[in-house]
C-alpha cells in the first residue's frame, strides 16, 4: 500500500508514519510530497483550514499514483473567545469522497492573535515568539503554549488515527456486505 503524504514538514510525516503503525502486517511505503493546498498560507477558518487539507490528500493521492493520500493543515478560527488553533487532515481514496477530521483547539494569545489579524502567518511570528527556529516543523505553536505535553506531532498523529479509523471501519464494513 502506497500513502502519500501532501507535505514534506517532519512533523507532518512523522505522524502521518506513526498512525499507520498499527497496520504492521501490511507493507506500507510513505511518500512525501509538498503538494499545494490551494488556500492562503495563513487560512483564517475552519472551512480554508479543513479545504486545504482535502485539497492536499486529492492532489498527492492523484501525482503520486498512491492508494491512499493523506492531507493535513493547520490554521487558526476566531471565536467569540478569541482567536484559536485549528487543525483538520484529510484521506482521499480512489472512488470515495475523502474522510476528514480536526484537532486540538487552543486559544492564541492576545499578542499572537493580533499579528495575525494584521496579515502574518503564525509560523514566522512563533519562530520570533518562542526564540526558536523551525517551530512548525517541530513542537508547533500548540507544543509551546502546551508546553510541550501536546505537540504538533501528537496532534496530527491524532487527527491521522481518526482518518485511518473511518478508512478502515469503511473498508471492513464494505467487505461484509459483500
Amino acid at each position: 500500500m502506497i500513502v502519500a503524504i501532501g507535505s514534506t514538514n517532519p512533523a507532518k510525516v512523522s505522524a502521518v508514519r506513526k498512525a499507520f503503525e498499527v497496520l504492521d502486517r501490511q507493507e506500507v511505503e510513505f511518500v512525501a510530497a509538498g503538494v499545494a493546498s490551494g488556500v492562503k498560507e495563513q487560512p483564517f477558518s475552519d472551512e480554508e483550514t479543513l479545504a486545504g487539507a482535502v485539497n492536499r490528500s486529492k492532489a498527492v493521492l492523484a501525482e503520486q499514483n498512491a492508494d491512499i493520500g493523506i492531507g493535513l493543515e493547520g490554521g487558526v478560527v476566531e471565536t467569540p473567545q478569541g482567536l484559536f488553533l485549528c487543525n483538520w487532515g484529510a484521506l482521499a481514496a480512489e472512488g470515495r469522497e475523502p474522510f476528514v477530521a480536526g484537532g486540538a483547539r487552543i486559544p492564541l494569545p492576545d499578542e499572537i492573535a493580533g499579528r495575525l489579524r494584521a496579515g502574518e502567518e503564525l509560523g514566522p511570528v512563533m519562530e520570533e515568539y518562542a526564540k526558536k527556529e523551525n517551530v512548525r516543523k517541530k513542537e508547533g505553536a500548540i507544543g509551546v503554549f502546551t508546553n510541550e505535553l501536546v505537540t504538533r506531532g501528537d496532534m496530527f498523529t491524532h487527527i491521522t488515527k481518526m482518518l485511518l479509523g473511518q478508512y478502515l471501519y469503511q473498508k471492513s464494513k464494505t467487505k461484509a456486505s459483500k
